[in-house]
């Protein structure tokens, strides 16, 4: 070898790379086609980054000698690095049919069958790689990978501990290991093996990502906020750390961050789909709902089978009072059910859904959510006897109108026979209400920065016999706690009125109006009827003073119909016959809530579209509980809507002796109304079908003195009659825990029941 080439090769093996090159070219400008030189220099260029001219100086090497394996093998790690995958393939076979015990090169070319997405056969090579040399951490290491994507997580982290034995610092296999753990659901060794990859090499991208990812999956966002910050000062372009940023944003309520969050991934690759889908969900959080729905189009143009795609169109228009986008969305969201697509089963209960297509809607919703139940055996005499200890899950244990809903009957339990839990996973607002649910518990758990299966396992911890879900497949829900086995006996209540789909979910409760026995095969659960209504009101919160009509927009003489409730609730059918009523009753007016500024400008152009004056359109903005009971009792009639009834706002209307004007729809959410009416002792006011409900509704309005008698009638019953006895609704719903109780006690399944009424 020439003087000058071993000092370049010295260099070279020093890491001298500036001063081995320039020793290599001055070789190369005396004998052009010196092999060695043109190899080696081939080589340095591989090692700085410069594929292209590796490939070249390779290739030129090519020329002077085509026998030498390593130079084949080289020639195919400059292609692979180019993206050349085929062309790599073909020089590492040829550099195999040289020297076929070489495990580098089979490494290399297993790499390369991984690139073109052969896996099985890169596994076949990687073990003929490690039959030659089973230290070799590179092939343990991508072996895993390949693994990895094959979906076979438990040997991808065999491949990697085999590779941490050889070098337990090797950063790269404990990311990946890191990565195989997270896919295993053992969050809290992935978030170790990252940190330990994070130790050796502090500035590793992918170990501050996947560290970000995990702690987002370990519901710790603020952390994994801060990771994805480090992984983007390293790797400025790197769009899906922007994604998930804005993920960890939006599940702190960061919503505004989050949105420029997702602009600047877009802005880094505007293909991104998962991206899209993430900020048009927030601009729909935000109430940005003309912006979310052409982010919608967007994606159903790019994508139409996108899942949940229809579902959240149809919310969005519905959101907006915009009913042709409602009815062109219906079918579509109807078709994704049938087809077993996903789509958001709350988003079916808000359209005309049948029973059947809303059990489907739910199941499909769990199997795409990768949601399934886990087996656990319980020691009955660990629960026999004692009290009966109830765990009530929610995100709305805050300023939330499930909290104004159930915090009586809280208080209420009786403690001598019931033991209750309040588990709370969403936030903590500081609320005055926050304070008073704490009280109401026997015992408070702040779980928002838990695990599923964490929070499972404290609520097993606490021996709880039941678990009652107040959420369901509303936003913020947690079911996963559920398919965790959290207690013996699961229930469904109040947060969502139709079934969860779930295997693991035992009873819903409700009653016979809202979920007669015959929708039994269309619910997962067991069906629990209490004797009079499902629904629960705190009878504490009190109105404020009558406040004079003025203040709420109201003409003096004028006649109030009253139909404030959510604006997705609204649809044609109901607001056709709204705008009739006011055709028919002169100097009548109707109240709504301002729910949104698109919805405000919808419904005005909709009234004006059906001959009605845009201004006999009355827009309440929101009001805390004590006004907005005062502001009811200038109204004159509540008419509800359909198929998604009010439930709340009826009881607020009933609460103030408000008549509520209901129909009968199919299914659990558009039965609620009659449950109501019927509990506060005014069936007269349930109606069978609109054409019912229009008439009873005008000749309420055309008759004061009968709708006088109702509204008298309906302000002494809330003192007698079972709507608004929270102590007896107390009694019903605790008969119903201990039913539940005696039947797993003994061993048998769950099976339906109705609660007989129970006396003082």
């Amino acid at each position: 070898m020439p003087q000058a080439l071993g000092q370049a090769v010295k260099f070279h093996q020093q890491g001298q790379w500036n001063d081995a090159e320039r020793l290599y070219r001055e070789v190369l400008r005396e004998s052009p086609r010196d092999f060695d030189a043109l190899h080696l220099l081939g080589v340095l260029k591989l090692q700085q980054g410069e594929p292209e001219e590796a490939l070249r100086l390779t290739e030129a090497a090519l020329e002077v000698d085509t026998e030498s394996a390593a130079l084949h093998s080289n020639r195919g790690i400059a292609l692979a690095s180019l993206k050349r995958h085929d062309e790599a393939l073909t020089s590492f076979d040829r550099a195999l049919a040289i020297d076929a015990r070489n495990p580098g090169t089979l490494c290399n070319r297993a790499d390369t069958l991984c690139e073109l997405g052969r896996l099985p056969e890169a596994l076949s090579v990687y073990d003929q790689a490690l039959a030659l040399e089973p230290r070799l951490v590179s092939a343990l290491v991508n072996r895993g990978l390949a693994l990895r994507d094959l979906g076979r997580p438990a040997e991808a982290l065999a491949s990697y501990d085999k590779a941490l034995a050889v070098d337990g610092n090797d950063a790269e296999a404990l990311n990946n290991r890191g990565v195989a753990l997270r896919d295993l659901g053992r969050h809290d060794e992935a978030l170790a093996s990252y940190e330990r990859a994070l130790t050796l090499r502090p500035n590793h991208v992918d170990a501050l990502f996947n560290r970000g990812n995990v702690l987002l999956a370990l519901k710790r966002p603020a952390e994994a906020i801060v990771s994805y910050g480090k992984a983007l000062a390293l790797r400025p372009a790197f769009a899906d750390a922007y994604n998930n940023r804005g993920n960890a944003q939006a599940q702190l309520g960061a919503l505004d961050d989050a949105l420029a969050s997702y602009d600047r991934a877009l802005a880094i690759d505007p293909r991104l789909r998962d991206v899209k889908v993430n900020r048009a969900g927030v601009l729909q959080r935000l109430g940005r709902f003309d912006q979310a729905i052409a982010g919608y189009l967007e994606l159903r143009a790019e994508t139409p089978d996108l899942p949940n795609l229809a579902g959240d169109l149809a919310q969005c228009h519905a959101e907006i009072c915009d009913w042709p986008g409602v009815a062109a969305a219906r079918a579509p969201l109807l078709d994704t059910v049938a087809a077993g697509r996903p789509a958001d089963p709350f988003a079916l209960l808000q359209v005309d859904s049948t029973p059947a297509q809303q059990l489907t809607g739910a199941e499909t919703w769990l199997r795409t959510k990768k949601v399934s139940a886990v087996a656990r055996d319980w020691n009955r005499a660990e629960f026999a006897g004692g009290k009966i200890r109830v765990a009530y899950l929610s995100a709305d244990f805050h300023q939330h109108v499930t909290a104004n809903v159930l915090a009586e009957l809280f208080e209420r339990h009786d403690r001598n026979r019931f033991e209750i839990f309040g588990i709370s996973y969403g936030p903590d607002d500081g609320s005055a209400m926050r304070s008073r649910l704490i009280k109401s518990f026997d015992r408070f758990f702040d779980v928002s920065a838990r695990t599923d299966a964490e929070v499972a396992k404290l609520v097993r911890d606490q021996k709880a016999h039941i678990a009652v879900d107040l959420k369901g497949h509303t936003r913020d829900g947690r079911i996963g706690i559920a398919a965790q086995r959290a207690a013996p006996i699961q229930v469904n209540y109040m947060g969502f009125p139709g079934t969860l789909g779930a295997d693991f979910i035992d009873y819903v409760i409700a009653d016979e109006i809202v979920l007669p026995l015959e929708q039994q095969p269309f619910f997962k659960e067991r069906i629990v009827h209490l004797p009079d209504s499902y629904y629960v009101r705190d009878t504490t919160r009190q109105g404020a003073p009558l406040p004079p009509r003025h203040q709420w927009q109201l003409p003096d003489e004028a006649f109030v119909f009253c139909g404030v409730n959510n604006s997705w609730k609204i649809g044609a059918p109901i607001f056709e016959i709204w705008m009739r009523l006011l055709q028919e009753i002169d100097r009548s007016v109707l109240v709504l809530f301002a729910a949104n500024p698109f919805a405000v400008g919808n419904l005005r152009k909709e009234a004006a579209t059906r001959g009605v004056d845009a201004e006999r359109l009355v827009f309440w903005s929101h009001a805390d509980l004590p006004q907005h009971l005062a502001r009811l009792q200038l109204t004159d009639i509540f008419l509800d809507t359909l198929p998604y009834n009010a439930h709340t706002t009826a009881t607020d209307a009933l609460w103030v002796g408000l008549p509520v004007v209901t129909c009968t729809g199919a299914t659990f959410p558009g039965r609620v109304g009659a449950s109501l009416a019927r509990a506060i002792g005014a069936p007269e006011l349930v109606t069978k079908d609109l054409q019912e409900y229009e008439a009873l509704a005008l000749k309420l309005a055309r008759d004061p003195l009968r709708l006088q008698s109702i509204r008298q009638k309906i302000e002494r019953n809330r003192a007698t009659h079972p709507l608004f006895d929270t102590d007896r609704f107390r009694r019903h719903i605790e008969q119903a825990y201990a039913t539940m109780r005696e039947i797993w006690q003994s061993g048998e399944s769950p099976r339906a029941f109705a609660v007989e009424p129970i006396e003082r």
